[in-house]
């Protein structure tokens, strides 16, 4: 090999490798972005199954049907489509402390949530039977659990979370248990 063939080789390696240290950058961004974004949608299907499981129960015996229209002896899934939900009839402990008869905040908004400080985690609950619905149900034994993680992703600038925030939303329509 002469000397220009072995000048021309190192030229040709040399400018792949600035590719692929260009590509880094990138690369690393988007594992990131998938991480967060994973850990976002983790944490709203966490809290969306602790929804899932509160007490919506109808007043008297479990044979009975349940009237639409009669008032849950228990609602500790509350109400609340613009803020944190509340209920006035929600008997309980964990994870707030609701007495029935006072008003009390079901779901609280978690800013930071507990244990991932980059996270904000808020839920709200829409009554399916009031207004237009919920996706087309219109019932008032039905209430839409709509539950939002927002974080910031990693900039281009030091990693740090700078500007627009992103969410992740989920969804789930619950139906008031007999």
């Amino acid at each position: 090999m002469t000397l220009a063939e072995v000048l021309v080789a190192t030229i040709v390696i040399s400018i792949g490798l600035v590719g692929l240290a260009m590509v880094i950058p990138l690369s690393t961004y988007g594992v990131h972005e998938g991480n967060a974004l994973s850990t976002a949608t983790f944490l709203a299907e966490q809290r969306l199954e602790e929804v899932r499981n509160a007490t919506w129960a109808c007043p008297g015996s479990s044979a009975s049907p349940c009237p639409v229209a009669a008032p849950p002896a228990n609602d500790c899934l509350g109400l609340g489509s613009a803020s944190a939900p509340t209920s006035t009839t929600c008997e309980r402990e964990l994870p707030t402390d609701c007495d029935s008869g006072t008003s009390c905040t079901t779901w609280a908004d978690e800013e930071p949530v507990t244990g991932s400080p980059a996270y904000r985690r808020n839920v709200r609950v829409i009554d399916c039977g009031s207004g237009s619905g919920c996706a087309g149900v219109v019932d008032g034994a039905m209430r839409l659990v709509r539950v939002t993680v927002t974080y910031t992703p990693m900039s281009g600038v030091g990693g740090q979370g700078t500007g627009t925030g992103k969410s992740a939303v989920l969804e789930m329509i619950i139906a008031r248990r007999q």
